[in-house]
C-alpha cells in the first residue's frame, strides 16, 4: 500500500457515478479540497484537507465496502501527495470555459442524431454547429454555441442529465477547440449558420483525429439496437447504469486469478450468470490469466461491468475485453457451447433481470423437495460463515436463500457448488439482490 497521503485514489468509478456521489462518500471524514474525475480510466483522485482525514476515510472503508449506485468502488492512498492544477489539466477535464462543448453520451439505448442534440441544447442559447463521432469513450459530440455564456449555462443545466428516461446520460466538458469546421449537413454534422451545405459526405472528416464519420451507420454503435431494446425490456425498460448495450466484443480477458484454486468449470459457474459461455481457456504460460468467450457482446459487457474488481479466493479479479474476437479451439480449450448448464437458452429475459455484482446472498433453486436447511448449510459452510438461511417454496419447487458474512465467501460458494449434487438433485446457484432474509 502507498504511504498515507491527502490524496485518495478511487477505482471502478462507473460513468453513472457523478462527482456529487464521491463527495457524499468522503465528506463525513473532513473537507474535500479537490476532486479529479478520470473518466477514461473509470477512476478518480480526491484530495482531503489533511492526511488524518484521508487516513480516517481509508480505515473506515477497510471494514465497510464503499458502494455507489449499486457499484462497489475501491480506494487506496494515491502516490500523489498533492493534486496540482497541472494534474487536473493533464487529465484534460475541460474545466476552462469555452463556447464549444465536448459531450459524451453513456447508456445510449436509443439513437442520438444532430436533431436530437439540437433539441436538447438549443434552449440554452444559439447553437451554431454540431459534429458527432465515435471514440473509445463512446458516442460523442462537439457542440458550438454563439457565446461562452450559453455553453456555460448548458453545461451547468445538463451535466449528468438523461436525454431519455433512464438512459442516454450526458457527460459534458468544455472542449479546447477554437472553431468547428463542418462540411456537410446531415444526421452526423450540421452548421446551423450555413443551411446551404451539401448532405453527401465523400471526403474525410474535417475534425482531425476523429476519423471519418461516414464509416459509421446511422445512430452510431447501434448494430445491436434490436437486441438491446429486447434486453432493456427485461430490465424493466432501461439497461442497468453503466451498461450501454452496444459492445460487440465477445471475449473477456480475466487476470489475477488464484491459479491454485481456479479451473475452467469454476470460471464457467461465475461467468455463466451473465450469459452463455462458448469456451474458456486458461493460459498455461500465465496460469493466473484466462480467456472467456461469451455468447454475444452484450453478455460480455455485463460480465466486465459486474465482475471487475470482484474478490475470489483471496484475489481481486481484473476483467476486461480481450483483443481476440474469439478463442480458437484446441487441446487446452474447454468447450461449453453445448452445455445444458448455460443459463440463457431459456428464460433469457428473466436471467438478465437477475444480473448483478456479487452479493453476500445467494439464491439456490432446483433443490430436492425433502431438503432441510441443515443439509444446505452442511453443503456450503466450508466456503465461509453463514449468517442465516431461508428455505421456501415457489410454484411447488423448493428454493433457498443463504446469507454469507461477505461477498467473497458467497462468490466462492457459487463457483464451487453451482451444478453440484445435493440430495440427488443438481442445484443451481445465483446471486440474490435481496439485502436481508
Amino acid at each position: 500500500m502507498a504511504e498515507p497521503s491527502k490524496v485518495i485514489h478511487v477505482r471502478n468509478v462507473g460513468h453513472e457515478i457523478a462527482e456529487s456521489d464521491l463527495l457524499q462518500l468522503f465528506q463525513p471524514f473532513g473537507v474535500i479540497a479537490k476532486l479529479v474525475m478520470l473518466r477514461a480510466k473509470n477512476q478518480a483522485l480526491l484530495q482531503m484537507q489533511d492526511v488524518p482525514s484521508a487516513v480516517n476515510a481509508l480505515q473506515f472503508y477497510s471494514n465497510v465496502q464503499p458502494s455507489i449506485r449499486g457499484r462497489n468502488v475501491y480506494i487506496q492512498f494515491s502516490s500523489h501527495q498533492e493534486l496540482t492544477i497541472m494534474d487536473q489539466s493533464s487529465q484534460a477535464r475541460g474545466d476552462e470555459p469555452n463556447r464549444i462543448l465536448l459531450v459524451t453520451i453513456h447508456h445510449m439505448l436509443y439513437p442520438i442524431t444532430v436533431e436530437v442534440l439540437h433539441q436538447v441544447f438549443s434552449p440554452h442559447g444559439f447553437v451554431e454547429k454540431i459534429v458527432t463521432f465515435q471514440k473509445s469513450a463512446g458516442f460523442q459530440a462537439l457542440i458550438q454555441y454563439q457565446s461562452h455564456q450559453s455553453a456555460i449555462s448548458a453545461r451547468n443545466a445538463l451535466q449528468g442529465r438523461n436525454i431519455y428516461d433512464g438512459c442516454c446520460q450526458l457527460d459534458i466538458q468544455f472542449s479546447n477547440l477554437d472553431e468547428l469546421q463542418v462540411n456537410y449537413n446531415n444526421e452526423r454534422s450540421r452548421d446551423f449558420t450555413n443551411p446551404s451545405l451539401p448532405s453527401e459526405q465523400k471526403g474525410k472528416s474535417s475534425q482531425p483525429g476523429y476519423g471519418d464519420p461516414s464509416i459509421y451507420p446511422h445512430a452510431v454503435g447501434f448494430a445491436q439496437l434490436g437486441n438491446a431494446a429486447a434486453i432493456a425490456a427485461a430490465f424493466g425498460g432501461g439497461l442497468p447504469p453503466g451498461i450501454s448495450g452496444t459492445n460487440e466484443r465477445c471475449t473477456v480477458f480475466v487476470s489475477n486469478l488464484n491459479a491454485d484454486r481456479m479451473d475452467e468449470d469454476k470460471l464457467f459457474n461465475l461467468f455463466s450468470i451473465y450469459g452463455n459461455i462458448i469456451r474458456i481457456k486458461l493460459l498455461r504460460n500465465k496460469p493466473d490469466h484466462a480467456l472467456v468467450q461469451m455468447g454475444d457482446g452484450f453478455q460480455a459487457e455485463l460480465a466486465v461491468h459486474f465482475l471487475k474488481g470482484a474478490m475470489l479466493f483471496g484475489k481481486r479479479l481484473e476483467v476486461n475485453y480481450s483483443k481476440h474476437p474469439n478463442i480458437t479451439t484446441g487441446a487446452d480449450t474447454h468447450e461449453y457451447s453445448n452445455s445444458n448448464l448455460n443459463r440463457f437458452n431459456r428464460n433469457a429475459a428473466k436471467n438478465y433481470r437477475y444480473c448483478c455484482s456479487p452479493t453476500k446472498m445467494i439464491h439456490i433453486s432446483t433443490l430436492p423437495q425433502e431438503v432441510t436447511e441443515e443439509e444446505i448449510v452442511n453443503h456450503l459452510e466450508e466456503h465461509g460463515t453463514i449468517a442465516s438461511t431461508k428455505l421456501f417454496e415457489m410454484n411447488g419447487k423448493k428454493q433457498a436463500l443463504v446469507l454469507f458474512e461477505n461477498e467473497e465467501q458467497a462468490t466462492e460458494a457459487l463457483v464451487c457448488k453451482h451444478a453440484t449434487s445435493l440430495g440427488g438433485s443438481t442445484i443451481r446457484i445465483s446471486f440474490s439482490q435481496l439485502q436481508t432474509i
